[in-house]
């Protein structure tokens, strides 16, 4: 039985390892903590729980699939149901949108708050749905550093709709062309920090973003967002992958421009396959130091971070939702301040999410876990310990503000993630939440493929690499990678 080894047991780890031992490989997970899931851990602060990462759930049917492959059913481990409301949206000037799931109702409610004529928005997101339906065989379901991705017919539609990509264009300008209404722009220029970029920056064909949130919907785990990895450890304990935790990869071991296995604590294990759930740059510089480096991929602009205070609210608020907006006034120098000036405005745009609108345990009675993120750059050695205590007072302020409330008095516990201690918890590269940033307009090729073409049966899964970051992109690298292995 050929092995293969994987390094890292985030959700791309867990996956790959999964969709491995189905093809018939002796699998083997290392991992540098405790515990599996990487980004998706959680954490407890007295009576409240918190998801310490992604808080979003879409498309779970990726998950739903890993079951599948062992021919057990998802609904007895993995339950989750569809939202309603995807997300709620307030600006300061009282303006407040819920963004349905229902296509039609989402529309409707856009013509009722914001006066949008219906055709606009069908007609902006019936091209989000082409855009999509173009190039996700592509873009995301195929390793795009293969031949054979190009030969295809996906690829000469593609060719003769280039025009509907947009990619000359950034989003804000095509959201501004063809939606104009300025609360309605800010509400889709938002997509383009699902992977960590800049709307005035990222090309205008991220308006697929925005369908695929529509058409797929949002949804909750009914045991929160850790549920998802501990789920699918749990699946692959049970089906014979083997798993190592506090054991930490030194280096992976080539010979003859091949793998032959890994070095953990200065001790070698040999294997036929290595796949790297590690960042990319981490793998190279810190893995593969003997090896080629591919500079031009790993000096590229990384993605934002986050600024994450978790907060139990000793209160409970029926004016929001699981997921929820707070706009900033100048979105532009909001983006300007992270891309630019690698630091934080002063009237940041405020994620709150709220898991115990859902999950009841996860809050004491009347009250509720607050997860409290701020878009930010990623640590390039800013003075943290500073810019926390300033942003969580300008956090604060926006809050009250938005919602007529003063929110201080009722934090009863807190924690605050930077980006150096997400860097730290892990290993994200410069604490990116989604490897390289998408401000290229060529980002999707520029990324890291999911194989090495210097080394022979060396693979790479997660966030950092092809398709990109996210929980959904992440389950298809794992995907990706199988496919790749199983030819």
């Amino acid at each position: 039985m050929k092995k293969a080894i994987i390094i890292g047991s985030g959700v791309g780890g867990l996956a790959t390892a999964l969709r491995l031992k189905a093809q018939g490989l002796d699998v083997v997970v290392f991992e540098n903590n405790s515990y599996p899931g990487g980004k998706l851990s959680s954490f407890n602060l007295g009576q409240y729980r918190f998801d310490a990462g992604p808080s979003l759930l879409t498309m779970p049917h990726y998950i739903d699939e890993l079951f599948e492959l062992f021919n057990e059913n998802p609904k007895d481990y993995f339950n989750y149901k569809r939202k309603d409301i995807s997300c709620k949206y307030f600006w300061e000037d009282k303006t407040v949108l819920n963004a349905y799931s229902d296509k039609n109702k989402f529309i409707n409610e856009i013509n009722k708050v914001l006066k949008v004529d219906k055709n606009i928005v069908t007609k902006y997101l019936l091209k989000a749905k082409k855009k999509y339906d173009l190039t996700k065989n592509i873009f995301l379901e195929q390793s795009l550093h293969k031949i054979k991705t190009y030969l295809s017919s996906d690829l000469i539609k593609g060719i003769f709709n280039l025009y509907m990509f947009q990619i000359n264009k950034t989003l804000d300008t095509v959201n501004q062309d063809e939606l104009k209404e300025p609360h309605l722009v800010q509400l889709f220029n938002r997509f383009a920090t699902y992977n960590g970029s800049s709307p005035f920056k990222t090309p205008g064909m991220m308006t697929l973003i925005q369908h695929l949130e529509q058409e797929y919907g949002t949804f909750v785990s009914e045991k929160g967002m850790i549920n998802i990895s501990k789920s699918i450890f749990d699946l692959a304990k049970r089906n014979g992958v083997k798993f190592e935790f506090n054991k930490l990869v030194n280096e992976i071991i080539v010979k003859n421009n091949k793998v032959v296995g890994v070095k953990v604590n200065n001790t070698v294990i040999e294997s036929d396959f290595v796949v790297s759930n590690m960042d990319i740059v981490p793998t190279y510089k810190k893995l593969l130091k003997k090896s080629y480096q591919p500079k031009k991929v790993l000096n590229q602009e990384r993605s934002s971070s986050a600024l994450i205070f978790y907060w139990g609210i000793k209160k409970t608020f029926k004016n929001l939702e699981l997921h929820n907006i707070l706009f900033s006034n100048n979105y532009k120098k909001e983006f300007d301040s992270i891309f630019e000036l690698g630091t934080i405005s002063d009237d940041p745009t405020v994620y709150i999410n709220i898991t115990s609108k859902d999950v009841v345990s996860d809050a004491p009675k009347e009250s509720e876990n607050w997860f409290v993120m701020i878009n930010s750059p990623n640590d390039t050695g800013q003075d943290w310990s500073e810019i926390i205590k300033t942003v969580r007072q300008n956090t604060i302020n926006k809050i009250n503000r938005t919602l007529n409330i003063d929110i201080e008095s009722f934090i009863e516990f807190e924690k605050v993630f930077s980006p150096k201690t997400i860097e730290k918890n892990t290993q994200s590269y410069l604490g990116s939440l989604y490897g390289s940033s998408s401000n290229n307009k060529m980002s999707a090729f520029l990324r890291h493929p999911n194989f090495s073409k210097h080394i022979q049966n060396l693979y790479f899964c997660g966030g950092s690499v092809h398709p990109g970051g996210g929980i959904p992109l992440c389950l298809l690298s794992a995907k990706i990678v199988s496919e790749l292995i199983k030819k």
